[in-house]
């Protein structure tokens, strides 16, 4: 039987069951399918982004990069805001929240002026929602009034957070575009027009693939494509960099996240946790597994709760912070020399060929034995432990002080399984 910990914590002072969220998408976009996730085990949604707007949407409009079979690498998504009229996602969300009521309904919203963003604030608000989330970030949309054109002006930013803030006296969250080289400066934007909360990150602006016959992007539609909202592990370092970088910058230490991006295992929801997230969201990882992937996130982090001896969700949320440091404050005295476990090695190579192609021409290659040895060249870059098809056959060996730097005691992971 799986271990369930509890796993509650309070987000924008709303009681969450779990973390865990799906995030506004295809994969939350009506009654039926919020209901299943609910029974499935995830604590709250945010619906699908609804607005006055009504998007005339395009087929086909999902393509993917990784191996063919394989999983996903990342999603390509042109889809715009729900296609459904306000007043049925309206109804959804209503009845949603009178038949779960422990769960957490944030409102996804999008408006091109203020008066469209006080509207639909009022709507969401009138009909139970617990949060009101601002979509600030949405890259398919075709309007410079909506989408992630927006996420990158901090003055819009400001002006429609302030909009929503009057109309309602729900926490706000201001969802962010990763269109941007700081995403701090909207989101300082955000909180000081009333902003409670940030959600990070949307999608990255892409072209995953061409067609090579017909000279264009994918999907193809009708011959032509364009350049839209990419998600999915790929992009996972991209939400990992943002999430801390505001967490650590004093305007936004204390403002809670809820992190997106590449969410797919128990460890990736882990990760944002400790990067400042106080709940996650996930869209692709459900269009690609379904709703039940919610049972390993939470069995997972039950258990290494366990093992850790964690007894409150909280305690996990930022802790990594302290860690992740300015590249000028990282320790440059020594190198951390790799050593190979011959009785591991299989004698592929390929240590080989990337260190002298790409690295430093540190390792040596008997040909008849078929067996690797790095020599005095190594500089502990670590590139051949990265490439190593086998695990644990690389590893950190031995610490190399540089001359005339004084040794002290260094931290060393040893194993990477």
């Amino acid at each position: 039987m799986a271990l369930k910990k509890d796993l509650s914590i309070d987000f924008l002072g709303v009681h969450c069951e779990n973390p865990f969220f799906l995030s506004s998408s295809p994969v939350d976009s009506d009654y039926e399918m919020v209901a299943k996730a609910f029974e499935s085990g995830w604590g709250g949604v945010a619906y699908k982004t609804v607005g006055i707007f009504l998007p005339d949407e395009c087929s086909p409009r999902f393509d993917i990069t990784g191996h063919p079979g394989g999983a996903w690498a990342g999603f390509k998504n042109m889809e715009m805001i729900s296609d459904k009229p306000l007043e049925v996602n309206l109804k959804n969300m209503e009845r949603l929240k009178r038949e779960y009521p422990d769960k957490v309904m944030i409102a996804s919203i999008m408006g091109s002026n203020d008066d469209e963003w006080r509207t639909l604030a009022q709507k969401v608000t009138d009909i139970g929602a617990d949060i009101i989330e601002c979509n600030f970030s949405c890259p398919q949309m075709t309007s410079s009034t909506m989408g992630s054109d927006v996420g990158q002006s901090p003055e819009l930013v400001a002006q429609y957070t302030e909009a929503v803030c009057r109309a309602t006296r729900l926490p706000v969250l201001a969802k962010m575009t990763p269109n941007i080289g700081h995403m701090e400066i909207p989101a300082i934007a955000a909180i000081n027009a009333g902003a409670k909360g940030i959600a990070a990150i949307n999608t990255v602006k892409a072209i995953t693939n061409l067609d090579l016959d017909s000279l264009t992007a994918m999907p193809a539609v009708n011959g032509k494509s364009s350049i839209s909202g990419y998600s999915g592990p790929a992009i996972k370092p991209i939400a990992l960099r943002f999430i801390a970088q505001m967490k650590q910058h004093p305007e936004l230490k204390n403002v809670p996240i809820s992190g997106i991006g590449g969410i797919v295992t128990w460890q990736d929801v882990l990760e944002f946790l400790l990067v400042g997230s106080s709940t996650i969201q996930v869209t692709t990882a459900v269009m690609e597994y379904g709703y039940r992937i919610v049972e390993d996130m939470a069995s997972g982090l039950s258990h290494f709760m366990q093992e850790k001896g964690i007894e409150k969700l909280s305690d996990l949320v930022g802790k990594a912070l302290p860690n992740i440091v300015p590249a000028d404050d990282l320790d440059r005295d020594f190198m951390i020399i790799p050593g190979i476990d011959t009785a591991k090695c299989i004698g592929c190579g390929r240590c080989v060929v990337s260190c002298f192609d790409g690295g430093h021409q540190a390792i040596d290659w008997e040909e008849h034995t078929r067996t690797p040895t790095i020599n005095d060249r190594c500089i502990g870059c670590h590139l051949c432990l990265n490439v190593c098809p086998v695990e644990n056959c690389i590893l950190p060996r031995k610490t190399e002080f540089k001359p005339g730097r004084k040794p002290h005691p260094v931290t060393v992971k040893r194993h990477y399984a």
